[in-house]
């Protein structure tokens, strides 16, 4: 029984049905109200790197490393292996900075 048939008896029998819960997103600032998250201003200003993981058809890992501008949404660099160390990242920002330059702000997310 899902939730739409037991909202249903619910509201048939009179009594309260309960809101939806809204799902948790990834605030754009912290919660204390103590500082805004830093936007992007023009193109090479913020840069953000993630990770993502993946798994092959044989079970094996595989890591993903992004990194974009976050202003031109550009993605500037896309790394994959099977593990990315903390060598690789840094040597694939130094081969950036060569290239493009220092970003004002670099954010891990």
């Amino acid at each position: 029984m899902n939730h739409k048939c037991v909202e249903r008896l619910w509201r048939r029998e009179g009594l309260k049905v309960p809101k939806q819960k809204k799902d948790k997103r990834r605030r754009l600032f912290p919660g204390d109200g103590s500082s805004s998250r830093l936007r992007a201003e023009h193109a090479d200003h913020v840069w953000s790197y993630d990770f993502m993981h993946d798994r092959t058809d044989d079970g094996r890992a595989l890591r993903i490393l992004n990194i974009i501008d976050e202003y031109t949404r550009e993605c500037l660099a896309i790394d994959v292996g099977r593990s990315v160390t903390s060598e690789n990242v840094l040597g694939r920002l130094a081969k950036l900075f060569a290239t493009r330059g220092v970003p004002e702000h670099i954010r891990s997310q």
